[in-house]
């Protein structure tokens, strides 16, 4: 009874314990969740927010409080008729100040939108960060996807080879094939097992760099879904593909806000050309007695008899501070042309790299197409001569010929596939759409 309920449990806990299989878009999402670099973007998002909320404080009136305490020992100023008193004497005193900046060349309002066009530039960095962490994930899914197809190709070869170098032998012992041959096929099925440790070395560091590159624990198992690019005959030509498609890219966004917030912040430098004005307000009163005096008037008293309140308007007009103002205006110039140069030269490199991509999903379709017709003609011609090496009109020199070619071709359409689906991704990203996310 307690076996079966074993069994039983066993069972149940098989599809649990299953182990997971990660698709590309599922590598590339884990990437952008854990990467920390994504994280420090986000960071730094939150850091640029706080830079806006500081930017709208400004707006708002300044608001101080005070106290002060202050024993006077010996020779002293009495507080109640000005004059010189040796009696020791303590005094309090309370205040409260507000201030408000009226006018300042708009500097405030400069800030604000600098500090709101940097919010934006941050999301759109982010965004670029997570972009970059995608593609990173995914160059390392298809390294590990190609090396995972070289490894299954170097173990068909393998299989091969040992069960030609059988069929060899038996074949020797009959009188059909000399020891040649058999030294010929020794040869390959040695070759065939090197070939198949390479590939299993390169395919276990292509695993090492996609966990690194998705932030994976490295001591966890990652098995990888392999899925064929759909090939297709009817293929949009490069005229179809729109000139302005890299408008909403997250790179060029971000040139495009850097560029509004140093225009802003140039403003804010010309601002400090401009007088500036603001309002003031205050209350205080104090509190005193001298030591060793019976007679003292009560503390509520005299804090509300000595209490004063007062106004001002202060108008500062900028005369002369040692040309820090024009200098600040011209690195602010200097570096809002910096960002307009960055934006235009962004936008033709993003336009280049889209037609790139474009050009390069075209080619590697054909490819595709042409390769798969590759594959099937070699395969025919690599049976073909197994099976004329068998009634011996063939080599064991052929055979290899033949048999290197298809595995060359295969390893090709292997490639061109992968490279369907990256390029099918970039082009996308070049267009401002998210690449890791269904």
């Amino acid at each position: 009874m307690k076996i079966q309920i074993i069994s039983l449990l066993a069972l149940a806990a098989l599809p649990c314990s299953a182990q997971r299989v990660w698709t590309a878009r599922q590598c590339m999402q884990y990437a952008v969740e854990h990467n920390h670099e994504v994280v420090q973007s986000q960071l730094e998002l939150d850091n640029l927010k706080a830079s806006r909320t500081a930017a709208i404080g400004r707006f708002l009136p300044s608001v101080d409080g005070s106290i002060g305490v202050q024993y006077n020992f010996g020779r002293a100023i009495d507080p109640a008729t000005n004059g010189y008193t040796d009696v020791s004497t303590f005094y309090n005193g309370y205040s409260l100040s507000a201030s408000v900046p009226v006018f300042d060349g708009l500097s405030r309002l400069h800030a604000l939108r600098a500090a709101n066009a940097s919010v934006l530039m941050g999301r759109e960095a982010l965004r670029q960060q997570q972009d970059a962490t995608a593609l990173n994930a995914l160059r390392a899914f298809v390294d590990v996807a190609y090396n995972e197809g070289m490894v299954g190709m170097a173990e068909e070869k393998l299989e091969e080879a040992r069960l030609m170098l059988r069929q060899t032998r038996m074949l020797e012992e009959v009188g059909r094939k000399s020891a040649a041959d058999v030294a010929l096929m020794e040869s390959q099925e040695a070759e065939a097992n090197y070939e198949l440790t390479n590939c299993l070395g390169r395919h276990a560091s292509a695993v090492l760099a996609l966990k690194n590159a998705m932030a994976f624990p490295f001591t966890d198992s990652l098995t990888i879904a392999v899925m064929d690019a759909p090939a297709t005959d009817a293929l949009p030509s490069l005229s179809e593909n729109p000139t302005g498609a890299t408008v909403e890219n997250a790179e060029l966004r971000v040139a495009q806000y850097r560029m509004q917030v140093r225009r802003h912040e140039l403003r804010e430098a010309r601002a400090d050309l401009f007088p500036s004005i603001s309002l003031g307000a205050g209350v205080s009163t104090t509190y005193y007695r001298m030591l060793h005096t019976p007679n003292v008037e009560p503390f509520h008293d005299q804090f509300h008899n000595n209490m004063g309140e007062y106004v001002s308007a202060t108008l500062r007009i900028p005369l002369f501070n040692r040309m820090q103002t024009l200098t600040n205006i011209r690195r602010a110039r200097n570096s809002y042309r910096q960002s307009v140069e960055d934006y235009e030269a962004k936008c033709q490199e993003l336009e280049k790299l889209s037609r790139e991509a474009w050009q390069d999903l075209e080619a590697y379709r054909k490819k595709s197409l042409q390769m798969e017709k590759k594959v099937e003609a070699d395969s025919l011609a690599h049976e073909l001569t197994r099976r004329q090496y068998e009634e011996g009109l063939a080599t064991a020199i052929d055979l290899h010929s033949t048999q290197s070619a298809l595995l060359q071709s295969r390893a090709t359409l292997l490639q061109c596939r992968l490279m369907v689906m990256v390029e099918e991704l970039l082009t996308k990203y070049y267009k401002g759409e998210t690449i890791w996310t269904e």
